[in-house]
């Protein structure tokens, strides 16, 4: 872990209110770590942007299994992934619905191709992205 600084920031005193009354929600128990996390949130999304460097990406989707291909279709896809895949979890959820959660790594832009291939499968009903870099 690399050294603490401190630094002093100026905040009109309603937007601190407001601040103070999130972090409270979220249950931080300081300032400093909810800054430092959306100082990352922001890194992250712009790494995102960027495109440079690999990425993590977590991908949820919900579907229903009954849907006619849909499974076919989406194990077509995921077998012909251009990007890391490296873990795959799924659950059934009821009769109807399954949900997919997939660990992949590599390209920024080949993993969100990636998630919106799967999300316009036919039965697909929910596609989610949660990006991340294990280097911020």
């Amino acid at each position: 872990m690399s050294e603490i600084k401190r630094f002093g920031v100026s905040l009109p005193s309603d937007l601190l209110d407001k601040f103070d009354e999130l972090i409270e929600k979220k249950g931080y128990k300081n300032r400093s770590k909810a800054i430092a996390d959306i100082i990352r949130e922001q890194l992250v999304r712009t790494s995102w942007e960027s495109g440079k460097e690999d990425m993590v990406g977590i991908i949820t989707m919900i579907y229903d299994h009954h849907t006619s291909n849909v499974v076919t279709e989406l194990l077509e896809i995921q077998h012909n992934v251009e990007t890391g895949m490296y873990s795959m979890m799924h659950i059934h959820l009821d009769h109807h619905n399954c949900l997919e959660i997939l660990a992949l790594k590599g390209s920024p832009v080949e993993i969100k191709k990636f998630a919106d291939k799967l999300g316009s499968v036919r039965g697909v009903k929910h596609t989610g992205l949660i990006m991340a870099d294990h280097k911020i």
